[in-house]
């Protein structure tokens, strides 16, 4: 299957149409970089990704792109008409919306070669990426006989918790549709994520009756038995192998110095490669709350039961594989080879993870150049080489929907 797919991309690598597409990356590369800081500018935290669904969507009609509209949830759709009969897309993404929260600070620029700003890289690169894709096959007259769907989606950060492909799969047009999927998620060429890392989050409260921390001394304290909940889970056995991590990432709670809370909350992280293992990890972190709150319960001066707790999943990202055979990742590992471009299969938790878990074909790729201090106001992108990560991803694409010479 490799050798067939290495064939195929030899003989579209040799079109003059592709040829031609090659050539715009290089003598557009400014043009991007303006872009690129343009939509940096425009603040896309979770769940607010409006201002920057409709910047995407005016640059989708300036590229060519038909049928460009916007769902419920705030996906950017523009499609590409294939020349044949095949009725099944690929599909080329990336995620518009950003780590940062709302009011967080945006100071866009460029100095010397590189460009500064928060998600400049994770995902504006992704962004201008498919935009110089649609617009490359436009003004160089590629006949692409499948036709390709274009899709700006939202909710891939953070408790965004893939909501936008969640909505995209959910629904029996697009998921019938689609035949392979192609996310563009930050710099760099030197991967292909075909491995689903799965995760699973919950936010953890305990909850007491409060007071002062001199005359009700005695009641329990939400926070001191949410420490002894992360002291008691932490104890958890982790497996090497399949890799498994879990984190306490925040911890709230509490008024004042002088007063025992009403309240604490953790929220904590649950990943592996196996989803058996989160499932057990899950177990663990319920018993050790359940376990923890009794014996404080015991322990504490009241003679009434005054502790109360809540469990709730704030995030489950789904853990798959895309099998060795899949067609995708021959496809991909036959545009390296060609391209003398060196990658390793890597496992990660990207956009790819919902449709890998529905049995469809998908990779995250990078969109060229190289980035640094990702999810810091510090981010940066360097668009020297650029044009590889772009050649590797309109190879990969026309090799799926196959070529009219």
């Amino acid at each position: 299957m490799v050798a067939v797919a290495q064939k195929e991309v030899a003989r579209l690598a040799e079109l003059r149409e592709v040829h031609a597409a090659f050539a715009w990356f290089r003598s557009h590369e400014r043009e991007l970089q303006d872009l690129q800081l343009e939509v940096t500018a425009i603040a896309a935290p979770p769940f607010g990704e409006e201002r920057r669904g409709q910047w995407l969507a005016q640059q989708f009609e300036a590229v060519g792109l038909s049928d460009v509209h916007r769902d419920e949830v705030g996906n950017v759709f523009g499609t590409r008409a294939g020349t044949g009969t095949e009725s099944k897309y690929v599909a080329v993404t990336a995620h518009i919306d950003t780590v940062f929260p709302p009011g967080t600070p945006i100071h866009v620029r460029r100095e010397g070669d590189k460009l500064f700003g928060p998600g400049i890289s994770d995902n504006s690169s992704g962004i201008i990426a498919l935009l110089a894709l649609a617009a490359a096959m436009r003004d160089s007259e590629i006949q692409n006989h499948a036709p390709v769907v274009f899709i700006g989606n939202v909710g891939e950060e953070g408790e965004g918790d893939l909501r936008g492909y969640r909505h995209i799969f959910g629904q029996e047009k697009w998921r019938e549709s689609i035949s392979q999927v192609i996310a563009i998620d930050g710099a760099g060429v030197d991967s292909i994520v075909a491995e689903a890392l799965g995760s699973r989050r919950f936010e953890v409260t305990i909850s007491g009756p409060g007071g002062h921390s001199w005359s009700d001394f005695g009641l329990p304290n939400p926070i001191v038995v949410l420490g002894r909940v992360i002291d008691r889970f932490s104890r958890t056995p982790i497996p090497v192998v399949p890799k498994t991590t879990f984190n306490v990432g925040v911890i709230s709670g509490g008024t004042s110095v002088n007063s025992i809370p009403q309240s604490a909350t953790m929220r904590v992280d649950l990943r592996s490669a196996d989803a058996r293992e989160i499932d057990r990890l899950e177990q663990e972190l319920r018993s050790a709350v359940e376990q923890t709150v009794i014996q404080a319960e015991a322990e504490s001066y009241s003679e009434r039961r005054v502790l109360s707790y809540g469990i709730q999943c704030v995030g489950n990202r789904p853990a798959a594989d895309l099998p060795l055979s899949a067609r995708l990742l021959h496809v991909v590992q036959a545009v390296d080879a060609h391209l003398n471009n060196v990658a390793k299969i890597h496992r990660a938790s990207t956009d790819a993870n919902i449709p890998l878990s529905l049995g469809i074909e998908a990779v995250a790729l990078g969109a060229g150049g190289m980035g640094g201090s990702a999810h810091t106001v510090q981010e940066w992108y360097d668009p020297r080489g650029r044009d590889l990560g772009l050649k590797r991803n309109l190879l990969a694409t026309l090799t799926l929907t196959g070529v009219a010479e």
